[in-house]
């Protein structure tokens, strides 16, 4: 009983592969469970995992868009998380790498699993990126995509490979759209979005920060917690009940950078705060700018799926509570 996860030594690979030790078994699509399974956390050269992983889990290199590199990996493989990604900001700097990996390895990784002549399940993270700024909120799955930007258009054309290979029963494909998740840990990352974060992140651990956007500005955001859970969760959903288009909408929170900013006071009081400086960016604005911020998560609620926490303050306390 093998589990992969690729791009598994970012944080919520490495999250995921937690839950999943910590539960003992895994439910997929057709009813059966993966009890005490290996898990296979793949990612590209030089990526490190957190010691607390150390001989839990396999640690593999793997270039996504390498097809011998992925038949290897799929050997005796069950189900799979498709997690790898080269994130927004840097997608839109480096665009022949952002499609690379984000759209070309997608299909890799689809081909990969063609060959095993078994029909697995994957679910695979996608983005609100894939909708542009003018759509009407709340947005459902309704609502068509029209990406502002190079991640969210290759996000969007993975998706419909996914959806497809799906149609043609060659993969039990599913994609989530993800929130932007926080109080993400470590440093700060090449996403647009990274600042959501380390707003949070530095001024509780005495450092200082910048908000590069109006703080007006709403987001659709989430906790690690939510990702994970919907990530089990989508792997749990019966065939027959997940819907056609396999792309579904995750369950998030709308706040305004400001309200994030008085969440941040309130938890850790007004010198945490005072180490955030206003710093316009009108690059990494034009892009968050683009996201929308209202969802309507009915479809996904219907299937199981819930926010971990219902106000912003709650997720700050939360990253308190486990930065110790």
């Amino acid at each position: 009983m093998r589990l992969l996860i690729t791009g598994g030594a970012g944080f919520l690979g490495q999250r995921l592969a937690r839950a999943i030790l910590s539960d003992g078994h895994l439910a997929l699509p057709d009813g059966t469970e993966l009890l005490r399974p290996e898990i296979i956390l793949a990612d590209r050269p030089g990526a490190a995992l957190a010691p607390d992983l150390a001989g839990r889990v396999e640690h593999r290199d793997l270039d996504i868009t390498d097809p011998a590199g992925l038949a290897r990996a799929m050997e005796g493989v069950s189900a799979i998380f498709h997690l790898a990604a080269v994130v927004s900001a840097q997608a839109e700097a480096e665009f022949d790498l952002g499609y690379h990996v984000n759209l070309d390895g997608t299909r890799a990784l689809l081909e990969a699993m063609r060959g095993t002549g078994r029909v697995l399940p994957v679910v695979s993270t996608s983005s609100l990126a894939v909708f542009g700024a003018n759509a009407t909120e709340p947005l459902s799955e309704a609502t068509a995509a029209q990406p502002r930007n190079s991640y969210g258009a290759a996000k969007a054309m993975a998706e419909i490979l996914m959806s497809d290979y799906r149609r043609k029963g060659i993969a039990e494909a599913r994609t989530l759209r993800l929130p932007t998740i926080i109080v993400r840990p470590g440093a700060p990352n090449a996403a647009a979005s990274s600042f959501a974060s380390s707003i949070f992140r530095e001024p509780l651990a005495g450092q200082p920060a910048r908000c590069p956007v109006d703080p007006g500005l709403p987001m659709w955001v989430a906790s690690p917690e939510t990702a994970v859970d919907a990530m089990v969760q989508a792997m749990r959903v019966p065939v027959a009940d997940w819907p056609d288009f396999s792309a579904l909408n995750v369950p998030g929170l709308t706040v305004t950078v400001a309200e994030m900013l008085e969440a941040l006071q309130e938890q850790g009081g007004i010198a945490a705060r005072d180490r955030v400086t206003l710093d316009p960016d009108p690059a990494i604005e034009a892009i968050v700018a683009g996201w929308p911020a209202r969802f309507d998560t009915s479809l996904a609620a219907g299937l199981g799926f819930k926010a971990s926490e219902k106000q912003i303050s709650e997720i700050v306390a939360r990253h308190i509570a486990e930065a110790g």
